[in-house]
């Protein structure tokens, strides 16, 4: 079932808005509102039956940027065409994703056709713009992310994911690494993102998996669901994501930490909301997005209030900007043609952030084609902005007849063969890029750099280079903490090289810096062994009692510590919740390491935190109540065999709201198991899933509203391709599975309904379906 209350769009997730009377008009407009002030178009000075094609000249005229900073084209068509995604090689050229046969039109005309590419960009005389194409890879069907890594590139291209050997820039051999990286979803609800992250795994939105290269071999772990469109992380590696309708969620831990008890539904610091505030501020009416049609969606001057597209962040971790915007994260949203600022401040361990700006943004744009769906951090310390530049943005599947109307109104379909990528750099300020050199002194040296993107590339071309001469030079820095991050890369370089040694990290676990005692603790898991275990357990011993921002840390590290000594496993973690019985983020850090003991160390807690309102008592209960629920579940096995076509749907369009288990995921959608909604009258189930439902909802007597829940429910019924067959058998699916036992929902019964409400183009509210 399409969720309740979910964030469809994905990658280049929903808005279609409109244009300006002409090219001239916009730019004088565009100079008017330049920097920090946020003057907006009045809707008589709209023509809302044009949306003009501009050139990359004049778009960036459109845009009103934050005082002090400019915008420069890099590439533009015909050099590219629909860009989605990028990175750069040691050399400073950019790879970039062109997703070319992503809606051709309102019904997806085609999207089936292997027309995408990875094509490679270069600057070839070093003015600024690219000036010269080499397609490296042809003939793909909707590819999304890329990762250079070693002698070859990974390339995901749904369902599965490859990497390719790399000769002379051509591909020479190809390797399967997952045959089931995007298993379900639509092109807007399929993993994306290959973030070589610090920890040397790679991570993605939109999954719970991570992936290694070690030798000819890859590594595939669980790991902690993440986001939707687009995944970035800080100067300690924790990762940050979004989904469409959230500005910015995040992890407080490192990403490696946590993920190995899978009857937990969630873990404390991992998929936080960083900054609760949704609004955007775009500086002309948006009335084009896929629901703008709904109350609230738009304000009373036709301009988006809140994200329904939000995508592609990344913490700017460069050297060009002014020290106020380090660590700052921008996220991308192209439904309102804009990028916005958020400040994040770090209390211990807990992060939280704010947006930098009240009723304006870092860039917004007149141009209603400025489709900015993934930002990046650059070998130059610029932010890099891929504008896809498209007319749709929105998937077929969640199409509403509202938004196809103002699609052929406005001739947004046409043309499919543009695109653009910019940088974002200060005025009056010159960007020099770094190349990454192969020799492992200088290398050494980089990892010391004011740029973070040279960091990143400098550890990662050490360990491909497998530059095992450089040890020594690592060893002497990680000793000195004058440069944090510096000592930080070179720890990670040593584990990536394998050759980190145990007593590096008990010294750093007793650094007086906190940051390097995280690090400490993150990367203690990848070197325990039977061996040297007991070497570091008087350390954790000694940690539990003296250092409180530790604590999450020393739980989640047990679970490392059960396979080679299960007794002082469990005794460090005794130890650690009778010192913080009432600390949320312990209780979950203790509850990963015990899978399938949940009920016995449950008992356990009478005499180690005795009170029910302790967080380790609330926690542990509601995990016990999950699992004895999940006990009571009907055969998944035999409800998939019963309704194949349903079973399809739901994996495809619903579980990633409402979770696999039915039970609803935080911050997307409510329950489906034992929800009235779903077992109750068939008229409205029928109904809510046909046309959508908005606003808060009522499910087992609690009322489900955003931020808990996405607000707003898309439904299917708009696709008029889909048969109402397929859709009763997904309603049946949902009424017969986990605890639900309803009458399956016959094809007529959905027929009679959709003849009923034929022409509706809005969401149901609850008030309304209970009146049905």
């Amino acid at each position: 079932m399409k969720k309740i209350y979910y964030p469809i769009l994905l990658l280049l997730l929903t808005g279609i808005l409109f244009y300006c009377k002409s090219n001239k008009s916009l730019s004088g407009q565009a100079a008017a509102t330049t920097g920090t002030t946020n003057n907006k178009l009045t809707n008589a000075q709209v023509d809302l039956n044009t949306s003009p094609i501009v050139s990359p000249t004049d778009a960036i005229k459109m845009m009103q940027v934050e005082d002090g900073f400019e915008v420069k084209l890099v590439a533009s068509e015909p050099l590219i065409s629909t860009p989605v995604a990028l990175t750069f090689d040691n050399n400073n050229r950019i790879w970039v994703v062109e997703m070319t046969g992503y809606m051709p039109d309102t019904v997806g005309t085609g999207e089936e056709i292997p027309n995408g590419k990875i094509v490679i960009l270069e600057d070839k005389n070093k003015d600024g713009v690219a000036d010269e194409r080499k397609v490296f890879l042809d003939s793909l069907v909707l590819p999304r992310a890329i990762c250079l890594i070693e002698d070859g590139i990974l390339v995901a291209e749904p369902p599965r994911l490859w990497y390719y050997k790399i000769k002379n820039d051509k591909p020479v051999q190809k390797v399967l690494v997952d045959a089931a990286y995007a298993e379900g979803g639509n092109v807007e609800h399929q993993p994306n993102g290959l973030l070589r992250a610090m920890d040397n795994w790679i991570y993605n939105a939109k999954s719970a998996k991570r992936y290694r290269k070690r030798g000819d071999q890859w590594d595939i772990e669980r790991t902690h669901f993440r986001g939707q469109w687009g995944i970035t992380q800080d100067n300690y590696g924790r990762l940050f994501y979004n989904t469409n309708s959230e500005n910015l969620l995040g992890d407080f831990f490192s990403p490696g930490l946590g993920a190995s008890n899978q009857n937990q539904r969630g873990v404390a610091g991992f998929s936080r909301r960083i900054v609760a505030d949704n609004k955007v501020y775009p500086i002309r009416p948006t009335p084009g997005v896929n629901r703008g049609y709904m109350a609230g969606v738009l304000d009373e001057s036709l301009r988006l209030t809140n994200f329904t597209a939000a995508c592609g962040p990344v913490v700017y971790r460069g050297d060009l900007f002014s020290p106020a915007y380090i660590g700052n994260i921008f996220v991308a949203e192209p439904s309102a043609n804009l990028i916005k600022r958020n400040v994040v401040s770090e209390e211990g361990y807990v992060l939280n952030g704010q947006q930098a700006y009240q009723n304006r943004e870092f860039i917004a744009s007149l141009d209603e084609r400025f489709r900015p769906v993934s930002l990046y951090n650059s070998p130059e310390g610029a932010m890099y902005v891929v504008d896809m530049y498209r007319g749709i943005i929105q998937h077929k599947t969640y199409l509403t007849t509202y938004l196809k109307k103002e699609i052929g109104r406005r001739e947004l379909t046409q043309p499919l063969n543009a695109g653009r990528i910019y940088k974002v750099v200060p005025k009056n300020k010159k960007a020099t890029a770094v190349t990454i050199p192969q020799d492992p002194d200088r290398l050494v040296k980089l990892l010391g750099h004011a740029n973070g993107w040279v960091r990143d590339n400098a550890q990662q071309t050490l360990i491909d280079g497998k530059f095992t001469q450089a040890i020594p030079a690592l060893r002497k820095i990680i000793k000195n903490d004058k440069n944090q991050l510096q000592a930080i890369h070179a720890l990670w370089t040593l584990e990536g090289l394998g050759a980190l040694q145990t007593e590096e990290v008990t010294a750093l676990l007793n650094n007086p810096a906190w940051p390097l005692r995280m690090q400490a603790l993150s990367v203690l898991p990848s070197i325990l062994n039977k061996t040297n275990y007991a070497q570091v357990m008087p350390v954790l011993t000694q940690m539990v009692q003296n250092d409180t921002l530790a604590a999450p840390y020393l739980a989640f590290i047990a679970n490392s510590i059960q396979n080679l000594d299960k007794t002082a496993a469990n005794n460090m973690l005794r130890q650690v919740v009778q010192k913080y019985p009432n600390n949320q983020y312990v209780a979950d850090a203790v509850i990963s390491n015990l899978q399938g003991q949940e009920e016995v160390f449950g008992k356990e807690l009478a005499s180690l935190a005795a009170g029910p309102d302790l967080a380790i008592n609330k926690q542990m209960g509601r995990i016990i109540t999950n699992i004895r629920n999940a006990r009571a579940n009907r055969n998944p096995e035999v409800l998939r065999k019963e309704f194949p076509k349903g079973a399809a749907m739901f994996n495809s369009t619903c579980q990633t709201c409402h979770g696999p288990d039915g039970n609803g995921v935080n911050g997307l959608g409510p329950p489906l198991n034992g929800s009235e909604w779903v077992t109750g009258d068939k008229d409205r189930l029928i109904s809510v899933v046909l046309f959508g439902l908005t606003g808060p909802v009522t499910v087992k007597g609690h009322l489900y509203k955003a931020p808990e829940v996405n607000g707003d429910m898309p439904g299917i019924g708009y696709n008029k391709e889909l048969p109402n067959e397929e859709i009763a058998e997904l309603l049946s699916f949902i009424r017969k599975s986990w605890q639900n036992n309803a009458d399956k929902i016959e094809t007529q019964e959905v027929t009679k309904v959709r003849d009923k409400l034929k022409g509706r183009q809005k969401a149901f509210t609850e008030a309304e379906l209970n009146k049905m």
